[in-house]
């Protein structure tokens, strides 16, 4: 049996390499000059476009708060709206060219391991790739 107090300090040790030291959200909110949330909602739209009540429940947040979100990002030229043609009554909206490139430099940097990460002897680094694997495959 394991003990859960292990669990909790894995847990805990996690949670600060994720947020607090290797802070990859500061990071891509200072590249992009936008809030980590309006990031989150740019990179969801490069994947497809979608309506807002589509991203507004992907983020899980109510569709006044996105249209807020959305318009900001049209105001920034990151994404526009076009009629949905499956409903008249909605919009579809889509990223633009320099939406693409801001989705790609955010996925950049939150896809760059923090240097003490990179540090780790070879042998660590595999278990811990093992270990993380198993993880992400059992959830």
């Amino acid at each position: 049996m394991n003990d859960p107090d292990i669990a909790a300090r894995a847990w805990r040790n996690l949670h600060i390499l994720l947020h607090e030291r290797g802070d990859k959200r500061r990071e891509v909110t200072e590249a992009l000059g936008m809030s980590f949330f309006r990031t989150k909602a740019l990179r969801r739209l490069s994947a497809r476009p979608m309506t807002l009540r589509e991203l507004a429940d992907t983020l899980l947040t109510d569709r006044p708060y996105t249209t807020l979100v959305v318009d900001d990002l049209v105001e920034r030229g990151l994404v526009e709206r076009a009629p949905n043609p499956a409903d008249r009554r909605s919009k579809i909206v889509s990223v633009t060219a320099a939406g693409r490139a801001a989705a790609a430099e955010a996925d950049r940097i939150l896809g760059t391991p923090p240097a003490v990460l990179r540090e780790l002897p070879p042998e660590d680094l595999a278990a811990l790739d093992r270990i993380a694997a198993r993880l992400v495959e059992d959830s």
